[in-house]
């Protein structure tokens, strides 16, 4: 089997009444989609990309009425997120309700949700009588994919059909957040930033700290990772030493050309210096990288700020199964 790749929400919508998987586009990252009430499908997402099942799942609906049948209550603050961001880059962690799978949420009481800013996706989930669970749809622990070709090259032999929405136009997954008593907590660094959340809830806690148990989905140490040898530091000491073994280096820079490496082992996340523009771009030159023929690819951390705390948490995690 190979994937068909297009633009039919049709064909998508009848192969998930049948159990089965599709790619779908959401603005952060393409998606492995299947229904979320349906354990065997959940089995089958955590087959395909080899995920853990201890590291629980989002559930995506078609906006904030629709999430209220899988929830038991919906705190204030969260809600209000919800009503200015949805659809869009959050997800919120809410008390599930009884019919919600255990599979899907690790076993945990609550429920990771929301609702995705795509054109496509959004009509796909009108047109489902099911929710549907969607990680990142790439093998467990690599890049995330921001392209339909992206998720063919490492899935298509595995599931039956890719929607086609282009790029992601955030290139990060959603920003994860929840309450820990009276307290809003972000879980997972994301691509809606901090100040925004705390421009209608306050000051909020960041929790985003990585875990063998995580208490929500993408919190584990080692993730978003090339196969290549992924190290983080000053880039330039690290090109000398590196270069002076030998070795074949690509670089991923956040604004600099280091003329002392060829153009072609390099990507430059935004010349001008655009955190927005860095985001929409880091998956895909992580990916272009570790399909060249450098030995390894050193990078460097971004100004941390806004969008930058989380694109240095995706670096961090890069580096992790490198780095030790």
């Amino acid at each position: 089997m190979k994937a068909s790749v297009g633009i039919a929400i049709d064909i998508a919508a009848s192969y998930l009444r049948k159990g089965q998987l599709v790619g779908i586009p959401t603005e952060t990252v393409y998606g492995l989609a299947g229904n979320a009430l349906d354990v065997p499908a959940l089995s089958l997402i955590f087959e395909t990309k080899n995920r853990p099942t201890f590291d629980p799942l989002i559930l995506h609906t078609a906006s904030l009425e629709r999430v209220i049948p899988y929830i038991l209550s919906f705190p204030a603050p969260l809600k209000t997120l919800a009503e200015k961001f949805w659809p869009g880059p959050l997800t919120l962690l809410l008390p599930k309700a009884a019919g919600v799978p255990d599979l899907l949420t690790s076993g945990l009481d609550r429920v990771a949700v929301r609702v995705p800013n795509h054109p496509l996706t959004l009509s796909l989930l009108q047109t489902l009588e099911f929710p549907l669970a969607a990680p990142s749809a790439n093998p467990f622990g690599y890049i995330s994919p921001t392209q339909a070709q992206h998720v063919y090259a490492q899935l298509g032999d595995k599931i039956p059909y890719i929607l086609d929405g282009g790029s992601c136009e955030v290139g990060l997954e959603s920003t994860i957040v929840g309450m820990e008593g009276k307290q809003v907590v972000v879980y997972r660094l994301g691509g809606l930033e901090v100040n925004q959340i705390e421009k209608w809830v306050g000051p909020v806690q960041v929790q985003a700290h990585s875990s063998s148990q995580p208490i929500a989905p993408g919190q584990l140490e080692s993730h978003y990772a090339p196969r290549k040898p992924f190290i983080l530091g000053h880039v330039s000491d690290l090109i000398a030493q590196y270069t002076s073994l030998g070795k074949k280096v690509g670089v991923l820079s956040f604004s600099t050309n280091y003329p002392q490496l060829p153009l072609e082992n390099q990507r430059i996340l935004s010349l001008s210096g655009d955190l927005r523009e860095a985001a929409q771009q880091l998956f895909s030159s992580m990916r272009q990288l570790d399909e060249s023929e450098v030995d390894l690819i050193l990078a460097e951390e971004v100004p941390e700020m806004g969008l930058g705390r989380a694109i240095n948490d995706r670096l961090r995690r890069a580096s992790a199964s490198s780095q030790g």
